[in-house]
């Protein structure tokens, strides 16, 4: 049964159990937050293993990689003002807000000193700076762990290069024996990166499993002490990220394609619907990426730009996410009655950035990286487990946005290497 059908079952089963349990419902709500716990647990080193490993298996040569990079933050950028100014304008969370403030909410009361808490630009960024090795991982500071990949990921390809031309040109045996080490050494490190990350991806497969009955607990939990009100606070929720992801495909997408590409809109859409349905139904659009490629062709996009923009640029090319969450995390803010001023949501903005790095292959990579973003700005992520009812639906448009962010890169990767016209 796929994963959202299971789901689905879970939130039918928690509104009949609701009703019926009333207040004696509330230990179910335990459930969620379990998850929830499990989840930042094992997304911490996920996230790690994931920038190293797409370091060590990227190669960004030339203008076609800046070019690359740039597009990719110029998208980025948009799609998270795009979620932060409807956040903003629309303030979604004020429908959850009594739910998630009250006595009986879905979490302990914020203390009123967040709201008023001033950001030290200078402190704030030294606090990323981690003192030891443990604590990034310790505390999910998401920046932190993403520094130390960074760090990592470029020292084993600095030495790569070293160990490759000191093997190359050395005279003598022992020197030769010992750089041979030297290289098979850093061969074992990488296949130890990308063996944790696959195992990292097995442990969060397994718990993303465990959402259905989340959900079940949860739904049951808040129909069980507030009715079903809470429902149209979802709604809210839902519609609002919907409409974003929507405006930034129908309008940023759209405008790329009609003035620079060169590409008929008409004939970009013919070529993009198979693998925007099946990224839908996938829900991922790694899995996508033969069918993306496939169309990438079709539409006469040089094999070097496409996977250039389609496979290399999927680890840093995840504007469904950072939309998501840049809305996302003023939803919760608002739910809990904090007004977050510039600074918190610029400081909001780069950790949705950074958490959004390498996990577009990652099943639910929204709600996952979300709960890494809230814990490194400080917000409470109790409400998280209400939100995964119906992030199956937000994780299918996100992953159809991604789809289409990858097919547009590629295209303007290749129109700035091949002119038409």
């Amino acid at each position: 049964m796929p994963l959202y059908v299971q789901i689905i079952v879970g939130m039918v089963i928690g509104l009949v159990a609701g009703p019926v349990l009333g207040q004696r419902a509330a230990p179910l709500g335990e459930l969620g937050k379990l998850v929830i716990q499990l989840i930042k647990a094992a997304a911490t080193p996920l996230l790690f293993f994931a920038v190293v490993n797409a370091i060590l298996n990227t190669e960004i040569r030339g203008r076609a990689g800046l070019r690359m990079l740039g597009l990719a933050v110029v998208n980025a950028t948009i799609a998270l003002g795009i979620g932060l100014v409807l956040s903003n304008v629309l303030q979604p969370g004020r429908s959850l807000h009594a739910l998630a403030t009250t006595g009986k909410g879905l979490a302990p009361a914020v203390p009123t000193a967040l709201a008023d808490k001033k950001i030290d630009v200078i402190k704030t960024l030294s606090g990323y700076i981690p003192s030891n090795l443990i604590q990034p991982f310790a505390e999910n500071l998401i920046i932190s762990v993403v520094l130390l990949a960074l760090l990592f990921g470029f020292a084993l390809r600095a030495l790569r290069r070293e160990q490759g031309a000191g093997s190359g040109g050395t005279v003598g045996g022992d020197s030769t024996v010992g750089d041979s080490t030297a290289v098979g050494g850093v061969q074992t490190i990488e296949a130890v990166v990308a063996a944790l990350l696959r195992v990292t991806e097995i442990v969060l497969g397994w718990v993303i499993r465990l959402i259905p009955v989340a959900v079940f607990g949860v739904v049951a939990k808040t129909v069980g002490e507030h009715g079903f009100a809470p429902v149209k606070g979802l709604g809210v929720y839902l519609g609002v990220g919907l409409l974003g992801l929507a405006l930034h495909i129908g309008l940023t997408y759209q405008l790329w394609i009609a003035l620079v590409s060169r590409i008929g809109l008409r004939r970009f859409w013919g070529e993009a619907k198979e693998p925007v349905v099946y990224a839908m139904g996938a829900n991922s659009s790694l899995a996508t990426l033969p069918l993306t490629l496939r169309a990438l062709d079709r539409l006469g996009v040089s094999r070097s730009s496409s996977t250039l923009g389609a496979c290399v640029g999927t680890n840093f090319n995840n504007d469904g996410i950072i939309l998501y969450e840049g809305m996302a995390v003023l939803f919760v803010a608002q739910a809990h009655g904090l007004q977050l001023d510039l600074a918190h949501q610029l400081l909001a903005a780069g950790a949705c950035l950074v958490a959004a790095m390498g996990v577009a292959g990652v099943p639910e990579a929204g709600i996952i990286s979300l709960a890494l973003v809230l814990n490194t700005v400080g917000l409470p992520i109790e409400i998280l487990p209400l939100l995964l009812t119906v992030d199956w639906i937000l994780g299918r448009a996100r992953s159809v946005t991604n789809v289409l962010s990858d097919m547009l890169l590629s295209i303007l990767i290749d129109r700035g290497e091949t002119p038409r016209g």
